[in-house]
């Protein structure tokens, strides 16, 4: 083998021994591995010089004309000096290891790179053509700024003081709870290079106009991004607590903008069936019908609020974490009244009939209360629901819906295991029934001192009825700080994007109801 066949051979060895590394968790050398690692090397060098002086020799016996046969005697000092080649050794010996850790870091093979002679640039340049053309990810971090972290560990601590459990508070935050409007002001302030000094000597009065002046209009203040972070999780915190029941039963919808938007239905029926395929036989297309049902919209629902300046001299916190929330509750309130409006109102919908309606075969004829009798005959009634092309639907009864009044005797119906009042203790085939009794004080109020109606509602697996649409499923309400000239103080707007749509009536049913006497 010639000196350059037994250094490729080598360096073919070195990437073998760190393969069978990376291959074993990416480990490191052993002690035989190492030794090994560092004998090749030590014979790579020594042959790269020996390669290395052999070809200087080649190029000056060629320099001496074509026609010579043999090279002319070899000078040591000619060839090359001592130091010149310890300096090639070492040069060469610094390229293949730093190509070496290169390659294994990006888990590539090195030994191309070292054989063609390409230089530790050429590697590298290789290298982020490769990711390119993989369209690898580069890691990028984001540090969190320290600004950031104070504004949340004061809400935070905004939060506790009033009462309002926080899950998993900023760290610090606990030990700011006694900080007063007044102190958190002037630490966002000392922060964002105001002489603390002259702070500390303002009146409260002083600060709050120093405030409206300097920080309220400024996106990067601190003082009113606190304000911003308090009243925005006092919102989500209160609406999530309000104990309304419409989202008990009601599907939930998207949508992306304000448009009216024409809902349809993709369906299958009547020639609909799986058709039987003899051996060898053809699938029969069938496209599914498009069913037009009602148009849904949304529309917005808000309301404004301020911090005063008596709020602020006064350390009143209530304007962050109750005000807020109190209309985040009204608007969940709202959207829980609209939908049981639609209910007791049994208003036209997209078919040009009432919602309930003996045609659409999802009203009972007598009003009565809930009894054993009455809830099995509703019951049964939503099963013998047909779809539009007259096929049965595997309707699923989930929920039953009923005014105050009804919990305690629903209670006896649904759990006894007898029928209540039978002499013959017959078995009661309502007993764990799955229904989940929603119950809601919307419809007394709706129906006064008339008749108070209860009712049935399936599954949203099995049939459709009432659904809730919010701007892009957005929930909670939006906050947003506002410049309103003439106000005296801080300002907010508080509003939600929702709409209510009946989506078909095959999926709830109606009982009149009879009237509910108030308990002396």
């Amino acid at each position: 083998m010639t000196p350059k066949e037994r250094r490729d051979a080598a360096i073919l060895r070195q990437q073998e021994i760190v393969n069978a590394a990376k291959a074993d968790g990416n480990r490191a050398l052993t002690a035989a591995e190492q030794s090994e690692f560092e004998s090749l090397q030590r014979e790579i060098d020594r042959l790269t010089a020996e390669i290395a002086a052999q070809e200087q020799t080649e190029e000056r016996g060629l320099a001496g004309g074509t026609g010579a046969q043999t090279a002319p005697p070899i000078n040591n000092q000619e060839v090359v000096s001592a130091e010149g080649q310890r300096s090639a050794t070492e040069t060469e010996r610094n390229r293949v290891t730093e190509i070496m850790a290169l390659c294994r870091d990006f888990e590539l093979e090195a030994e191309e790179y070292i054989r063609n002679g390409s230089s530790l640039e050429q590697v590298r340049s290789a290298i982020l053509d490769s990711m390119r053309e993989a369209s690898a990810p580069i890691s990028v971090q984001i540090t969190r700024d320290e600004g950031d972290t104070f504004r949340e560990r004061v809400a935070d601590a905004l939060m506790m003081r009033a009462g309002i459990p926080v899950a998993a508070p900023a760290e610090g935050a606990n030990e700011l709870r006694a900080m007063s409007l007044r102190d958190f002001a002037i630490e966002s302030l000392s922060r964002e290079g105001q002489d603390t000094m002259v702070l500390l000597r303002m009146s409260n009065d002083d600060l709050y106009t120093k405030l409206m002046e300097r920080q309220f209009y400024n996106p990067s203040a601190a003082f009113p991004a606190i304000l911003d972070n308090t009243i925005r999780k006092s919102i989500v915190h209160l609406y999530n607590a309000v104990p309304t029941t419409f989202q008990a039963w009601t599907t939930k919808g998207s949508l992306k903008d304000f448009k009216t938007t024409a809902d349809h239905e993709y369906v299958i029926g009547g020639t609909g069936d799986f058709l039987l395929v003899p051996e060898n036989g053809e699938l029969k297309p069938m496209v599914p019908k498009t069913g037009l049902l009602p148009n849904r919209k949304l529309d917005t629902y808000g309301r404004s609020f301020s911090m005063t300046r008596q709020a602020f001299i006064n350390d009143d916190i209530g304007f962050l974490t109750e005000v807020p929330g109190l209309y985040a509750q009204a608007a969940k309130k709202t959207i829980d009244k609209q939908v049981y409006s639609v209910l007791y109102s049994n208003k036209k919908i997209f078919d040009g009939l009432n919602l309930f309606d003996a045609k659409h075969n999802n009203l009972m004829k007598t009003g009565c209360k809930p009894s054993q009798e009455a809830i099995q005959s509703i019951i049964l009634q939503m099963q013998y629901q047909k779809d539009r092309f007259g096929d049965a639907i595997y309707m699923i009864p989930q929920h039953i819906i009923v005014p105050v009044g009804y919990e305690f005797e629903l209670a006896v119906i649904m759990r006894s295991a007898q029928v209540v009042g039978s002499n013959n203790n017959d078995i009661n085939p309502l007993y764990n029934y799955p229904l989940n009794i929603i119950q809601t004080p919307v419809l007394n109020t709706l129906a006064g001192e008339n008749a108070v109606p209860w009712f049935m509602v399936a599954s949203a697996a099995s049939a459709r009825h009432i659904q809730v649409d919010y701007l892009n499923g957005q929930e909670t309400p939006t906050v947003r700080r506002m410049e309103t000239p003439g106000v005296l103080g801080f300002q907010w707007d508080i509003y939600l994007d929702w709409g209510i749509a009946v989506r078909d009536f095959r999926g709830i049913a109606k009982n009149p109801g009879a009237r509910i006497s108030m308990a002396a």
